[in-house]
C-alpha cells in the first residue's frame, strides 16, 4: 500500500516521456520496454494490473495453428517465431506442452489431411518442439482413458507452449520490471480524458480508492486500454485506422479430469475449438468464443451449459459434470483488430494479430488486438515508434525481457539447497518449492530466501492447498501493490482459480494474510471480500474465527 501511495504522489511531479494507459499485456510490455530503454514512463490502470482480458486467457502461448485453415501463413510463421522466442526467454515459465487432438467422424477434413497441417505447423515452428505424431482411436484411448473415442476417426499429437503460472502473474512480472527500471506505475487510477496543451498531454486522473484527482503530464501517450481502446480514443477525439470487434471466451475450472498432463483438443458440437487444459490438480475446460457487443461481459447459464454438455460428450468420465463441479470461472473478451472506423467483418475469420495506429503530430499511439504469444514484438515495436516520434531512448539497445542469468539462478538454487527448501515442500504440492519460487519471482526469489533464513516459519504454507508461503505474502505486501484482497487471490496468485470462493473465506490463514497485506485495514479488506462473495453465494456460512475478529 505504501508503494502505491508513493507512486500516486510521483505521477503529478514531472512531465513524463510516455504515459501508458492500461496495464494488461500490451501496456505492461510497453512500459517494461520503454523504461528499460531509458524513457521516463508512467503507467496507470483504472482497475488492477491484468484485471480483465489479460487475466482471462487459456494460459496458452501458441503459434496460431488454427490460422492455417484461413491460409494466414505469414501470421502463423510470425507467431511460431514469437512463441519460440518466449520459450527461450522464459524457460521456467513458458514451456512446451503436448496437444492431443481427437477428430470426430464426419469432421470437415479427414484426419490425415489435418495431420499434414500439423507437420506444416512444426516446420513453420522451425522444428523447435517435438515432432507431431498421428494416432489411431485405439492409441488415443490407451494414452488418455478419459477421452471418449466411440465416434472418433483418429487424431494426432503436436506441441505448443503454456504458462505454468496464471496469465496475470506473467503480465505482472513485466509491470514489476517496469517499476524496477524507474517507471511510475499504479493500479486503480482511472484516466478521465487527455488534452494536448503546448505539445504536452495533460491527462486528468483519479485515484479510485481515495477519490483524489490530479493531472499527469506527458510528451506522448500509449493507449493500451485493451477492449476500451476505442472508447478512450473517442474521448480524446483520436481518429484511427483500426477498431475492435469482441469475442467472449469462457473457461471453467473443475477437479482434475485426466491422467496425462497434456492439452486435450477437440472441435465442439458447433465446430469451434474446445480445450481440456491441465492446471496442476485442476482442469480448465472451454472456450466458447461468442461475438459480443459490450466488452464488459460475464458468464451466462448458456455458456456453462455449452461447456458442460461438450465436455460430457467428448470425455468418458465416471460421472457427468454438473454446475456443482465448477470451482471457478474465467470470462473475458478478446479484442479483434479490424480496419476501418465502424467496420465489420466475419469475426470468426479474424485473427488475434495486433495493430498499432499512430498520430505522429499528437504523439499518440493506439494498440489494437494482440495476444500474449506476440508480447515481446509488441514491446519492441512500441519502443521503435516512440523513438521515431522524437522521444530520446538513452539505452535503446537494452534487452528488457527474459529470465535472469544462469549464474543468478545457480546462486538461488545453491542457497535454497543450504536451507533445505525442497524438503519443506508440502506433500500435496505439484512441484518443488525451488522450482516454483524461481519461476514466480526470478531474481526476487532471493529476497524470499532471506525471509526464510531469518525466520523458518516464513516457509510455512499460509493457506491450506493454496501453495503460497508466508514469506511470499510478506513479499507481495511490500512489492506487488496489492490494493484489494482479490488482487492477491486472483491475479498475483491463482488461489481463487483452484479454490472456491466459499472455501477461501473460511480458509485458515486468510485473516493473517489480510493482516500482512493490509495492516490496519486488514479487517476492512477482508470484510469487503466476504461481502462480495456473499452477494453471489448468500447461503455461505462464514467461519467463527473470522466473525470474532470482525467483532474485535
Amino acid at each position: 500500500m505504501i508503494l502505491r501511495e508513493t507512486n500516486i504522489h510521483k505521477l503529478s511531479d514531472e512531465v513524463f516521456d510516455v504515459l501508458v494507459l492500461g496495464a494488461g499485456i500490451n501496456g505492461a510490455v510497453s512500459a517494461a520496454s520503454l523504461s528499460r530503454k531509458g524513457a521516463s514512463v508512467a503507467m496507470i490502470d483504472k482497475g488492477d494490473f491484468a484485471g480483465h482480458t489479460s487475466s482471462n486467457s487459456s494460459n496458452l502461448a501458441w503459434g496460431g495453428i488454427k490460422y492455417l485453415e484461413n491460409h494466414e501463413y505469414f501470421l502463423v510463421n510470425k507467431l511460431c517465431k514469437s512463441r519460440n522466442h518466449l520459450m527461450r526467454s522464459y524457460p521456467s515459465t513458458v514451456q512446451e506442452i503436448r496437444f492431443l487432438t481427437t477428430l470426430q467422424k464426419g469432421f470437415r477434413f479427414p484426419a490425415w489431411f489435418v495431420f499434414i497441417g500439423t507437420c506444416l505447423y512444426w516446420f513453420m515452428g522451425r522444428f523447435f518442439t517435438q515432432m507431431p505424431t498421428v494416432m489411431s482411436s485405439k492409441k488415443i484411448k490407451q494414452t488418455e482413458p478419459a477421452i471418449d473415442v466411440s465416434n472418433a476417426q483418429g487424431g494426432f499429437e503436436y506441441s505448443d507452449a503454456f504458462l505454468h503460472d496464471n496469465d496475470a502473474r506473467f503480465v505482472f512480472n513485466f509491470v514489476r520490471s517496469a517499476m524496477d527500471n524507474g517507471a511510475v506505475v499504479t493500479n486503480y487510477v482511472g484516466a478521465h480524458g487527455s488534452e494536448r496543451i503546448d505539445d504536452v498531454w495533460h491527462t486528468q486522473a483519479v485515484d479510485q480508492e481515495s477519490g483524489l484527482e490530479f493531472t499527469i503530464k506527458s510528451k506522448s501517450i500509449v493507449n493500451a486500454c485493451g477492449p476500451m481502446v476505442d472508447k478512450y480514443n473517442e474521448e480524446t477525439k483520436q481518429q484511427t485506422e483500426h477498431n475492435h470487434l469482441f469475442s467472449k471466451g469462457v473457461h471453467l475450472i473443475v477437479n482434475k479430469l485426466t491422467k496425462v498432463d497434456k492439452v486435450l483438443a477437440f472441435f465442439a458440437s458447433d465446430g469451434r475449438l474446445f480445450f481440456v487444459i491441465p492446471m496442476g490438480q485442476k482442469t480448465c475446460i472451454g472456450t466458447t468464443d461468442n461475438q459480443v457487443e459490450d466488452p464488459m461481459t460475464s458468464v451466462t447459464e448458456e455458456d456453462r451449459d455449452f461447456i458442460l454438455d461438450n465436455v460430457n460428450a467428448l470425455l468418458d468420465i465416471e460421472k457427468p459434470l454438473t454446475r456443482d463441479d465448477i470451482i471457478s470461472e474465467r470470462c473475458g473478451v478478446r479484442p479483434l483488430a479490424i480496419k476501418g472506423a465502424g467496420g465489420t467483418a466475419d469475426w470468426v475469420q479474424l485473427s488475434r494479430k495486433h495493430a498499432v495506429d499512430v498520430n505522429k503530430e499528437d504523439k499518440y499511439l493506439s494498440i489494437f488486438g494482440g495476444k500474449l504469444t506476440d508480447c515481446i514484438n509488441v514491446g519492441e515495436e512500441i519502443a521503435d515508434i516512440v523513438e521515431d516520434l522524437g522521444i530520446v531512448l538513452r539505452n535503446k539497445n537494452a534487452i528488457w525481457y527474459g529470465e535472469s542469468s544462469k549464474e543468478i539462478k545457480k546462486e538461488f538454487e545453491y542457497r535454497a539447497e543450504l536451507l533445505g527448501l525442497d524438503d519443506m515442500t508440502p506433500s500435496y504440492s505439484s512441484e518443488k518449492l525451488t522450482v516454483r519460487l524461481w519461476r514466480r519471482y526470478d531474481i526476487q526469489a532471493l529476497q524470499i530466501l532471506d525471509e526464510i533464513q531469518r525466520d523458518p516459519a516464513q516457509a510455512e504454507q499460509l493457506m491450506k492447498n493454496a501453495e503460497y508461503l508466508r514469506a511470499e505474502v510478506h513479499y507481495a505486501a511490500r512489492r506487488e501493490m496489492i490494493t484489494k484482497l482479490e488482487d492477491f487471490l486472483r491475479r498475483r496468485s491463482k488461489i481463487e482459480m483452484v479454490l472456491r470462493k466459499t472455501e477461501i473465506v473460511n480458509t485458515p490463514g486468510i485473516i493473517e494474510a489480510c493482516q500482512i497485506l493490509f495492516g490496519d485495514q486488514a479487517e476492512q479488506k477482508r470484510k469487503e471480500y466476504v461481502d462480495n462473495v456473499l452477494k453471489d453465494y448468500p447461503n455461505t456460512p462464514v467461519a467463527q474465527p473470522a466473525i470474532k475478529a470482525e467483532n474485535g
